[in-house]
């Protein structure tokens, strides 16, 4: 269940608990009228710890983690219109877009890639989502 903002009965946010949440200040992902945006999202589990030193596995899990910051603030990953994603390593964009295509392919939100450097060094793919609450309109 998404927590309302208590200054403004039109947002809503939604956290995973993360200590990063709340030691920097930020929401996973907010909803404010029907725009959605996740925050960046690494495959970090339960215990916040990096889920696996492979960028496929990386990926997928944060992939779920962006999928269930949606659905609590009422959307679905069709209703995506933007994914940025960042890697670590060059070589890892083509496996990353593997996985990013297996999710997004039908839904063709706009898209951008990019090479960074983490701040923890395990880290190796993190992505951020824009979508509209209540879905694209229907083609007339």
């Amino acid at each position: 269940m998404p927590t309302t903002d208590p200054t403004n009965p039109k947002r809503y946010w939604h956290t995973t608990g993360s200590r990063g949440e709340f030691q920097f200040g930020f929401s996973r992902a907010i909803r404010h009228g029907t725009v959605v945006r996740v925050s960046g999202t690494a495959g970090i589990g339960a215990d916040g710890s990096v889920v696996s030193d492979d960028v496929v596995e990386q990926m997928r899990a944060a992939l779920q983690t962006m999928k269930e910051a949606l659905e609590d603030l009422g959307c679905k990953m069709t209703d995506v219109i933007m994914t940025r994603v960042y890697v670590q390593n060059a070589r890892d964009i083509q496996s990353v877009a593997v996985v990013h295509g297996e999710t997004f392919r039908d839904i063709r939100p706009a898209s951008t890639i990019v090479k960074v450097d983490f701040i923890d060094p395990k880290i190796l793919v993190e992505i951020e989502a824009e979508a509209v609450y209540g879905g694209a309109d229907e083609k007339t």
